[in-house]
């Protein structure tokens, strides 16, 4: 195993590259950083699916050890609940919007089948190169799919400000209140902007609610009642083929992610990673399939966590290790569980609106990065019919079998992409996504 993983001898330079480390206290607190730093995000996602956020955090911090094995300690990466799979899961389970989701299994399923598919993309990549990759996926479609995804969520956000004057009015200051501490707030706080939008979101409602009596109070009851230790509540998955058919796509996205984030990494630390992306795919599939089954959302590289080691410039994997180790404590701590499930419905609705808002306009960042040119027919077309295939909602049914508004866009944007550059030169433009490809989730 000595050969295998780094030794992590104690750094010596000022910036601490992935097989080093800092001392053992540094390493624990900046670990912690990074728990923090990735939990307003893993904490959002089950939410806004109806997920148990504890099994959420809990297959977190499992999937990020697993990433790690797999990448031999070389890859300083944490894995959160992907938003890529909130669209799909909710038109697979009906999803209201409101409390825990009933029907969860056969969500639980196609995570499982996302993941399936993802670690065989991982094998074929490790056997051959991400060459294929690149031209299947270049910035134009990875955009155009991802800026589908967060406009087919749009009408989830909208539902979730809707209601009476009160509810609209926490709503919208969560909405405001996220997007100032994001602009306005010291780099350290802009990094938990998600986790700080909550947090003032939840105390203006207290203050309505539980203080003036204007919207239903929040009740305690359950958190003090709950234990500080104990076993979560674990799902069984079910396997539907359409679900499976509709979820399964979303590995491609995941793909993309990834590959922005190892590529990213590799040049912040001026090392070359391209030989851990197959099996960074595999380990990330794999930490999907291990969530999925035992009832959390499926697993992506993280920006946030990206964004730390930048002001840091501290790579050390043995701090995500700390991190992974911290989130599988707090998942084992029902306690912690109770305390997310009574953040009110507003204040839900008012960050849904700013992160899949940010899940389009992400996109086309990614779109201005890679300097993807639409005056080309080729990308307009194929960005256009995109968007409105996934904004539409343009479900194909047969039978029993149905693929909805994500699946069909994703389909369209990956065959007419294709299609469309059959007799063309290849193209001379830079294919790889980009750290503007983490975004995501």
């Amino acid at each position: 195993m000595a050969d295998f993983f780094p030794r992590w001898p104690l750094a010596t330079g000022p910036v601490v590259q992935p097989d080093e480390r800092l001392p053992w206290g540094s390493t624990m607190t900046l670990g912690i950083q990074h728990l923090v730093a990735m939990s307003g995000s893993t904490i959002l996602g089950p939410l806004l699916m109806g997920f148990d956020p504890n099994l959420a955090v809990l297959f977190s911090g499992i999937g990020t050890l697993i990433f790690l094995v797999l990448t031999a300690g070389r890859v300083p990466s944490y894995l959160g609940s992907s938003f890529s799979f909130i669209a799909v899961v909710i038109a697979v389970t009906g999803y209201s919007g409101q409390g825990p989701n009933p029907n969860i299994g056969p969500a639980l399923g196609g995570i499982i089948a996302a993941g399936v598919l993802y670690v065989l993309i991982g094998m074929l990549v490790t056997w051959t190169s991400t060459g294929w990759i690149e031209r299947l996926m270049p910035p134009a479609v990875t955009g155009a799919v991802g800026a589908a995804i967060g406009l087919n969520l749009s009408p989830v956000a909208v539902k979730g400000i809707e209601g009476t004057g009160p509810h609209i009015l926490v709503a919208l200051f969560t909405l405001a209140a996220t997007a100032l501490i994001a602009v306005y707030a010291p780099l350290a706080i802009r990094r938990l902007s998600i986790l700080a939008g909550i947090a003032a979101g939840y105390v203006f409602y207290l203050v309505l609610a539980n203080g003036f009596g204007m919207l239903p109070p929040v009740s305690f009851a359950e958190l003090a009642a709950a234990p500080w230790f104990g076993m979560p509540e674990f799902r069984t998955p079910s396997f539907d083929a359409g679900a499976m058919a509709l979820v399964a796509p979303i590995a491609f996205i995941l793909v993309a992610e990834n590959l922005g984030h190892i590529k990213a990494i590799g040049a912040m630390t001026g090392r070359n990673l391209d030989r851990y992306i197959g099996r960074g795919f595999i380990g990330d599939g794999i930490a999907t399939i291990v969530s999925g089954s035992g009832g959390g959302t499926g697993v992506t590289t993280y920006v946030e966590n990206m964004g730390v080691m930048a002001v840091t410039r501290v790579f050390s994997t043995l701090i995500f290790v700390v991190a992974a180790v911290a989130a599988i404590f707090l998942g084992f701590s029902p306690k912690f569980g109770a305390l997310l499930r009574t953040i009110p419905a507003p204040v839900l609705g008012g960050l849904a609106t700013v992160v899949f808002g940010l899940i389009a306009a992400a996109m086309v960042r990614l779109w201005v990065d890679n300097r993807v040119d639409f005056s080309d027919p080729r990308n307009l077309i194929t960005v256009g019919v995109t968007l409105v295939l996934g904004a539409g909602n343009f479900t194909i049914s047969a039978g029993g079998f149905s693929i909805g508004g994500i699946g069909t866009a994703t389909i369209a944007a990956l065959g007419l992409y294709q299609l469309l550059g059959i007799g063309r030169s290849r193209e001379t433009s830079r294919t790889a996504p980009q750290l503007a490809a983490t975004t995501l989730h």
